[in-house]
């Protein structure tokens, strides 16, 4: 029997090894115009890839979106033009680690980086003294309440919306899905940014799940202080944040901020699965204001 195991064990090595080097698929048409309409800033030697459009005529407002994991800001492509439509700037980046950014290994990965680059970025568009409208989505949620938290940002940012928020649900006594490094693979291997799939540094980017259990405390405290309005755009069918049971909390914790709730059918990547009432629903919480 110990002999059996040995003989799987020298079997797996090589085949793993082969699947951590296949090439990434080549890139589609969409996202080499995706890349190829953004540019890249340096973050302490790191390229990070970013797309800025220039919009909406007589506008000045400005919307910087926040993607979620595992994927990058290619996320937004579908209410891109929409946004543009609307506000006088529209802004969003690769964190590192992600879509077209660097990916620099080994390397400690962390949401307050992630926010630090989030910060960099807005100095490098010489933006840094105007008010700015977050919309962010998973991962790039706690980015999000990281920023808040920065005395900066409390005072720079004009509102905040979110598209999911696991460190609201998460450690709370019901149980969202939980993101595994087995969960990841499947997730990725679907991706057309599968470089991101390396076990190199796989558990480094997959930290920012005990980053949010450790800082709850100051992440959603940022989020129960803040003076900026917020609002949840929310798919029912979403199986990270299950229905009810995610709303109500929410609801709990922070009565102040108000909600559009999507099509029973809509899930984890409303802005996807739905881009005309993600964006209606958006533009409707922007306009009452």
């Amino acid at each position: 029997m110990k002999e059996w195991w040995v003989q799987v064990g020298l079997l797996s090595v090589p085949l793993l090894a082969v699947y951590l080097h296949i090439p990434p698929p080549k890139l589609s048409p969409a996202l080499l115009s995706w890349r190829s309409s953004g540019g890249y800033f340096t973050y302490k030697d790191q390229n990070i890839f970013y797309r800025d459009s220039t919009g909406a005529v007589g506008s000045s407002d400005i919307v910087v979106l926040l993607h979620g994991f595992p994927t990058s800001s290619y996320d937004w492509c579908k209410i891109w033009e929409g946004l543009t439509q609307r506000f006088h700037r529209v802004i969003a980046l690769d964190f590192v680690g992600f879509g077209f950014s660097d990916k620099p290994r080994p390397h400690r990965y962390s949401i307050f980086e992630q926010a630090s680059i989030v910060e960099g970025l807005v100095r490098h568009l010489g933006l840094h003294h105007q008010r700015i409208n977050l919309l962010s989505h998973d991962y790039g949620d706690t980015v999000a309440q990281e920023l808040l938290h920065r005395g900066d940002w409390e005072m720079r940012s004009k509102t905040l919306v979110t598209l999911q928020l696991c460190s609201l649900t998460s450690f709370q006594g019901f149980s969202p899905k939980r993101t595994t490094p087995g969960s990841y693979r499947r997730r990725c291997s679907t991706s057309r940014q599968r470089p991101l799939c390396n076990s190199r540094f796989l558990f480094s980017i997959l930290q920012y799940i005990n980053q949010r259990k450790k800082h709850r405390d100051r992440w959603v405290g940022a989020l129960m202080s803040t003076s900026v309005p917020l609002h949840l755009i929310y798919g029912p069918l979403d199986p990270v944040n299950p229905h009810p049971e995610f709303l109500q909390l929410y609801k709990k914790v922070l009565p102040m901020s108000t909600v559009s709730v999507l099509d029973d059918h809509i899930s984890h990547y409303p802005q996807l699965e739905d881009p005309t009432g993600f964006l209606n629903a958006y533009l409707n919480f922007i306009n009452s204001f």
